[in-house]
């Protein structure tokens, strides 16, 4: 796959939605699901995407979807993905097809924790989604379990009594992994290509699969629309998001920055940090964090 074939495949979700400009997951859903030339069945929990692609009576799918509550996507596709196997196997349905559950990262570490569990160790087979913008941008930009230490937001706003959120960023990946999956990765918009490949990895695999994209948000971000793009890239050069996937328990790094660049220069771009510029041992101590991250996971891709 190279761009110009991804870019001339069909696609699922249409234009015409009301996303924000410089959102990062029309440009993530539309390359997960040209992974697959099946048809795909979609559950999607209540939250910015699902708000701006199904405003009634309008619908920007391509494709059957189902609506959730933000808790309950993982649970919707597998029983649709159960209902499947039952008529498959009484020979009422022959065609091949692909489900597909999407979340963002409330409805994903936060209220859909206990669904996306449930689902994982059941075995369904299913792809799921998480497009992470790292807070509740939809109901007004609160702190998720998904927002880095540091962020200002309106749950968590940064002033003389706080420095913003006081806890780290919740590790979904190893979480997910700890299921016992087959397959897991951590991907980015700024590298399509990249996601298109691990995204035809997840649905070709049997069992639970499980794909968590950063989707930056200019408006939850305080970020320019036009940067979204360098912006996740810049989370991958200072390492605030690695590259990596996990198949069939070897974990495999798919990017490396030739020169790691400090965290300080992916904060910059975005006026949620913008009061930790100045807090030099705050950021000494994300930095850290980010190293030592950055080395476990270094020692895991090594392991044999």
């Amino acid at each position: 796959m190279n761009f110009k074939e991804l870019a001339m495949a069909s696609n699922k979700l249409a234009s015409g939605h009301r996303s924000c400009a410089g959102c990062g997951f029309p440009s993530i859903v539309r390359t997960v699901m040209k992974a697959t030339k099946k048809q795909i069945i979609v559950s999607c929990a209540t939250g910015c995407l699902e708000v701006t692609t199904t405003i009634y009576p309008y619908t920007s799918w391509l494709t059957p979807f189902i609506h959730n509550a933000f808790e309950n996507a993982s649970a919707t596709i597998s029983g649709v993905e159960a209902a499947y196997k039952a008529l498959k196997k009484k020979g009422k349905l022959r065609k091949d097809v692909k489900f597909l559950a999407i979340g963002g990262d409330g409805g994903t570490y936060d209220i859909g924790l206990q669904s996306l569990s449930g689902a994982l160790e059941r075995g369904q087979n299913f792809v799921y989604l998480c497009y992470d913008n790292e807070a509740y941008m939809n109901t007004g930009v609160q702190r998720s379990s998904a927002t880095p230490r540091g962020a200002n937001t309106t749950t968590t706003p940064a002033g003389k009594a706080s420095f913003g959120k006081l806890e780290w960023k919740k590790e979904l990946m190893q979480i997910a992994i700890a299921h016992g999956i087959n397959y897991a990765a951590q991907a980015s918009p700024h590298n399509l290509i990249d996601l298109y490949n691990k995204a035809e990895k997840a649905f070709n695999t049997k069992g639970p699969s499980i794909l968590v994209v950063l989707s930056p948000c200019p408006l939850g971000w305080k970020s320019n629309t036009n940067m979204s793009v360098q912006i996740a890239k810049l989370a991958a050069e200072t390492n605030f998001w690695p590259l990596y996937e996990y198949e069939n328990g070897k974990y495999v790094l798919n990017y490396e920055p030739a020169k790691r660049k400090p965290i300080i220069e992916f904060f910059k771009t975005q006026g949620r940090f913008k009061h930790l510029l100045k807090n030099k041992k705050l950021l000494e101590e994300i930095q850290g964090k980010v190293d030592e991250k950055w080395s476990k996971l270094k020692k895991l891709c090594e392991e044999k």
